[in-house]
Formats: C-alpha cells, sequence, structure tokens
C-alpha cells in the first residue's frame, strides 16, 4: 500500500481577489512520479509553488486550506525548514552565473549559514552530481562556471543542488521547456531515477511527456483539480468530460 507524502484539504489560492486555485483536495503518494498538466492559467503552477510557500513571497498572494507533509503543516513550519524538505526546480536552468560548478551544487547550504567541512563539501558535490547523471561530465571542470554547461546539463546542475540539501520531495515547473528533444530526453530518464528516493510533482503543459514519465496524473482546469489517477487511467479512460476534452485537443 502507497504512503501519502504531501496531502492537500480544501487547499485555495489568490492573487488579490483573483482566485486561481479552488478548493484542491489530493494526496501524492511517496516515491512516486506525479504530473500535474491543464492549460495555461488554470492554477498548476501556482499550487505547487504553494507546496513550498514560494507563492507567499509574491505581493497581495494568500492562500488557505491544509496542505501537509507527512502529516505536518507546511503553512506552520519556518518557510526555510519547508523548502529544504521540498527543493525546486524552475522552467529555466537558473545556475547562479557567478558562482562555479562546484559552488553551485552546494549554494543551499552556504545561502542557509551551513559551514560544512571540504571533506563533506566535496561527498555532498560528488553524490548530488553523480545522482543526476552529471558527475563524469563535469568531474574535471568543477571550478568552471555552471553557465558554461549546455542547456540540458545547466538543469541537472539545478537539479543537483536542489539534490545536494537532501530534501524529500522535488517540484518541477515546466522543467524540459527550454531544452532540446536530447536534453529532455536524459532529464526525463532521470526522473525514472531520482523517484527510488524522491517524490516527483512536475508541472507540464507537455501531455506526452506527462503519459511518458508520470505515474499518476492531475489535470486542472479554471483552478480547480477536475481529475487524478493513475496516469494509464487518465490517459485511457478519464472519468470527466474537461479530461477527455483536453487530452482529445479540443482544448488547449
Amino acid at each position: 500500500m502507497e504512503s501519502t507524502i504531501i496531502k492537500s484539504r480544501n487547499f485555495n489560492a489568490s492573487f488579490g481577489s483573483n482566485h486561481v486555485v479552488k478548493n484542491v483536495n489530493i494526496d501524492i503518494p511517496r516515491n512516486q512520479v506525479v504530473a500535474v498538466m491543464g492549460p495555461s492559467g488554470c492554477g498548476k503552477t501556482t499550487y505547487l509553488r504553494c507546496i513550498n510557500r514560494m507563492h507567499e513571497l509574491i505581493p497581495g498572494a494568500t492562500s488557505n486550506g491544509e496542505m501537509t507533509i507527512n502529516n505536518d503543516n507546511i503553512y506552520e513550519m519556518h518557510p526555510i525548514f519547508v523548502r529544504q524538505k521540498i527543493g525546486m526546480v524552475f522552467q529555466r536552468p537558473n545556475p547562479f552565473p557567478n558562482l562555479s560548478i562546484y559552488d553551485n551544487v552546494i549554494a543551499g547550504y552556504k545561502l542557509n549559514g551551513v559551514k560544512l567541512p571540504k571533506a563533506d563539501r566535496d561527498r555532498i558535490v560528488e553524490h548530488s552530481l553523480t545522482r543526476v547523471a552529471l558527475w563524469n561530465e563535469v568531474k574535471d571542470s568543477l571550478t568552471k562556471k555552471g553557465s558554461f554547461l549546455s542547456g540540458g546539463q545547466q538543469q541537472r546542475l539545478c537539479i543537483a543542488r536542489a539534490v545536494a540539501m537532501e530534501p524529500e520531495v522535488l517540484l518541477f515547473d515546466e522543467p524540459t521547456s527550454a531544452l532540446d528533444p536530447i536534453s529532455t530526453s536524459t532529464v526525463e530518464e532521470l526522473f525514472h531515477e531520482l523517484k527510488v528516493n524522491y517524490t516527483l510533482i512536475i508541472v507540464t503543459h507537455n501531455m506526452q511527456q506527462a503519459a511518458r514519465v508520470s505515474d499518476k496524473t492531475a489535470f486542472f482546469y479554471l483552478g480547480e483539480l477536475v481529475e487524478y489517477d493513475e496516469t494509464k487511467i487518465m490517459f485511457t479512460n478519464p472519468k470527466d468530460n474537461r479530461t477527455q476534452n483536453y487530452i482529445t485537443g479540443r482544448f488547449s
């Protein structure tokens, strides 16, 4: 029986008077890949950003309802602690341009004022880059700037930066939309390997990607969670006509 790691109950999010996430109830199972799909403006990215409390960084943003990790209320924790448990990778690769590959990986520790012996830093860097299948490509270039890497390598470096903090959950917001097909394929393969150690929640516009990489899929429309089920069921036998219409391209 699968265990739940992230749970939302009657969860809402707004920007001022604009109600963008409406009464969402969802259980995210541990060590699985969950895709969140839906048309632009449907609330999926806002919902994702609520999970690690990045939504509240935007002026006028509010939320209410229950969001938990391991049954602990995320909104009663310190945000820094939340973001250590729940890492995030963004749409465009964003390594810190003035930092080396090495320093990019351990940037989270420095930003949080955690001082580590060099041996620990070395171990974390090698372990994190190995986890994202990047170590062999960059082990002789660790002092070079992260911005020298290709787009696909930069995105894997950003995933390594998130992994370095030993989170339990990794959030991805359209993580391959800025990448070429070969780099996209490499990152998608990585998702299958990462779920052994982490829970992955991936917002994507790409229905084919959702079908390829996820165990479960959630479909958002106009701020509501319309349907949530095993990916195979969602794509072959959806229960809601709106899901069917989206999957068959009747609206996008």
